[in-house]
């Protein structure tokens, strides 16, 4: 490029930029004009007041609460995932399917 083609595109982009500078401080001076006017023309929006449904007084609010001690059954015994040979041959099922063959490690003793 000539020093005059140099010297126009930086006049050009100096314009444009001092343009987008100009716009920006505008828009942010019609919203700043647009919040001081209507901050006094604002109203609140209130709720309706609440409204018992007829018959209410009559009815429980809730449910009573179930009583429980916080304490674990006791009565019923721990059964194994897996029941042993005798078991299953009367009739007890495994609680988790076999373990695939890859995963499957020997006793530890």
């Amino acid at each position: 490029m000539t020093p005059a083609d140099t010297k126009r595109a930086y006049r050009r982009d100096m314009l444009l930029a001092g343009l987008m500078v100009a716009a920006g401080l505008a828009v942010s001076g019609m919203a700043g004009t647009e919040l001081l006017t209507t901050r006094h023309q604002q109203m609140a929006q209130a709720t309706q007041p609440l409204q018992s449904t007829p018959g209410a007084e009559s009815k429980p609010s809730a449910p009573a609460e179930p009583t429980t001690t916080g304490t674990r059954p006791d009565k019923v015994p721990p059964e194994p995932a897996r029941p042993d040979a005798e078991a299953q041959k009367s009739g007890a099922a495994p609680a988790l399917p076999p373990a695939p063959a890859e995963k499957t490690a020997a006793p530890i003793k």
